[in-house]
């Protein structure tokens, strides 16, 4: 069993940043790929970004490639998204997912590729 917990979202104005951090519970986190969803109100949850586990591969939706960075630190067993530049579109329930069984550098994008999910953090970006 794998247990994240999402910390760092809120409420922040047009233009600004907020990084968030997700810590994972398994010894195992050095070999999990990591991805962060999204869901906005009256929204389906959709893919964010994700990295894989090893080299480090990373993959990011259109809508926040520039803007974006995910990063991981297996010695804290922790996975972060730094999110600049931020909009009113990106308001949603941010949630980290770990996936487990997938080769070295590979970065799965699809909801059903995580086993295991965060409670989810609201971020909130004010116009």
């Amino acid at each position: 069993q794998v247990q994240l917990v999402e910390s760092g979202g809120g409420l922040v104005q047009a233009g600004g940043s907020l990084r968030l951090s997700c810590v994972g519970s398994t010894r195992t986190f050095s070999r999990a790929a990591m991805g962060w969803f999204r869901q906005a109100p009256g929204k389906e949850r959709e893919f964010v970004a994700a990295i894989s586990w090893g080299v480090g591969n990373t993959y990011y939706t259109d809508s926040v490639k520039g803007r974006f960075t995910i990063s991981r630190d297996n010695a804290k067993n922790t996975v972060y998204l730094q999110m600049n530049s931020l909009k009113p579109e990106d308001t949603a329930v941010y949630y980290c997912s770990a996936a487990l069984g997938y080769g070295l550098g590979i970065v799965p994008r699809r909801q059903n590729q995580y086993a295991y999910w965060g409670q989810g953090t609201q971020v909130t970006v004010s116009s």
